[in-house]
């Protein structure tokens, strides 16, 4: 048997969630491109919560390519299960799909549920290059997929093209505009979403324009939470749990974030009611974010691969680095970020470290440390910047450069692939190093693409980063991590 409105009556007496409003009642108000994971455990499920109170407010999932996850969910009447992974791990059943479609079969029936009044929200995960965007940030005009929106306006193959061809119709036939509401990890989403938009819109119908620079919302949003792959083992667990089959559940940890900018307009959801934060500084929040969660994750990347950990969990359990860690955050990175209203630091701090520590999760700290050349630029080097200018120790904020500068002379020196842009300079830079912190420390500041010359060449910085890489150069499992940030002030 597998999940569906049938079949769901029989799960009430297991000790799982399963809608109690009439779905028969739920309206599509949402329309979403986009239908993986990641928006079936986040966007739908904060609009199941919604649905117990307001029936407007289901959703119409948008697929522009694939067909599997309508395959999968039209016969099980769009319900599918969430696995909450946790140290106590629950499910639940989320109702608020009603519709599936895939847009090059049925471009016609996605235009209509856009026009439709009432939809009010369009959004999307569709990841940044469902954008369409060239290297500057706005419209790829020589995209094929845009080009061909821009000579058959009315059968789109693009997220910005549906968008364009909706907005259109809305606005002839006189309807109000829905919000658009990008959900996808980029920053300052809504933004680019915005300028892609009105850059197809000037070109191909300058004459809606100025209404949909006027009257069209894009709030930026900013959404958090990890979402492993759905495999055949969630599959086992699932129907074990549930005693029916699922034929596509999907898992998260049980932390979820969700923060949009408070300019949507018209009828909308009572997000505050589900938890979700509407404000007017999501930049604050996204801030917070990558210098709080994405720094420490890249600190335990590095330090805890030198240690020999593998996941994320694993080096949380090692007490002398989870306190090192907690202390960076608390008192070195939060001192100098201002605190968006809504957003409590200490809190936010403990929420980070216990999904750290969250053994059902198998963060892989390998794939966290890829791409170090790019992610520690925004993630560790503005903190290091400010604390410097505010006359605040950076000690502690330097061991995350500086166990990556270990990291990568250890890949080299084991000739194993290293993940990174940049992976042929640095193998290059690694091999000139000798062992001599200060020494193998100017070999890897001379990469300008990472350290301009006024942090490269100040004396607190320098002196900082040779203490701990010369600190870390013993670390050759936990005892000798333990004994290296022993020694490493705040």
């Amino acid at each position: 048997m597998t999940l569906s409105l049938d079949s769901i009556a029989i799960l009430g007496s297991r000790d799982l969630k399963i809608p109690t409003y009439d779905r028969q009642s739920v309206r599509i108000g949402v329309v979403h491109f986009g239908p993986g994971a990641f928006h079936r455990v986040h966007q739908a499920c904060y609009l199941d919560d919604v649905l117990h109170t307001d029936p407007r407010w289901g959703i119409c999932e948008v697929s522009l390519h694939s067909t599997g996850v309508r395959d999968a969910l039209v016969p099980q009447d769009g319900l599918y299960t969430i696995a909450i992974l946790d140290e106590q791990s629950s499910y639940r059943i989320i109702g608020s799909v009603k519709e599936v479609l895939v847009a090059p079969e049925s471009p016609a029936a996605v235009l209509d549920r856009m026009v439709a009044p009432s939809t009010h929200i369009v959004s999307a995960t569709i990841t940044e290059k469902g954008y369409c965007l060239n290297k500057e940030g706005g419209l790829d005009f020589s995209h094929p997929d845009i080009a061909h929106d821009l000579k058959n306006p009315g059968a789109p193959k693009t997220f910005v093209g549906f968008l364009a061809r909706a907005l259109r119709l809305r606005h002839d036939r006189g309807h109000e505009p829905f919000n658009v509401i990008s959900c996808d990890n980029l920053a300052d989403n809504g933004h680019r979403l915005r300028r892609a938009v009105l850059e197809f819109v000037r070109s191909n119908d300058p004459g809606l324009a100025g209404w949909v620079e006027m009257e069209v919302t894009f709030p930026c949003t900013m959404v958090d939470s990890i979402t492993p792959a759905t495999d055949d083992a969630l599959r086992a667990r699932v129907k074990d749990a549930l005693g029916v089959e699922d034929l596509w559940p999907v898992q998260r940890e049980f932390f979820s974030q969700w923060v949009i900018e408070n300019k949507l307009r018209g009828p909308q959801p009572a997000w505050a009611s589900v938890g979700v934060t509407v404000t007017d500084d999501v930049a604050g929040f996204e801030r917070a974010k990558l210098r709080l969660l994405n720094g420490a994750h890249s600190t335990l990347a590095y330090t805890g691969s030198l240690a020999g950990y593998e996941t994320v969990s694993a080096a949380m359990g090692d007490t002398a680095l989870a306190t090192f860690v907690r202390n960076m955050m608390s008192e070195n990175i939060s001192a100098g970020l201002a605190a968006p209203q809504g957003l409590d630091l200490y809190r936010y701090i403990e929420a980070v470290l216990r999904r750290f520590r969250n053994p059902m999760i198998r963060h892989l700290l390998a794939q966290i440390a890829w791409d170090g050349s790019q992610k520690l630029p925004f993630r560790i080097l503005p903190t290091i910047t400010e604390n410097l200018a505010a006359g605040r120790s950076i000690a502690r904020l330097c061991v995350p450069l500086a166990a990556w500068f270990h990291f990568i002379r250890r890949m080299t020196r084991e000739e194993r692939q290293i993940m990174d842009p940049l992976a042929a300079q640095l193998s290059e830079l690694a091999k000139r190093c000798t062992g001599d912190a200060a020494a193998d420390v100017s070999v890897f500041l001379s990469l300008e693409r990472m350290f301009n010359a006024d942090v490269a060449q100040n004396a607190i910085f320098r002196a900082a980063l040779e203490n701990a890489y010369a600190r870390l150069a013993i670390v050759e499992s936990p005892a000798g991590l333990g004994e290296a940030l022993n020694g490493i002030d705040a």
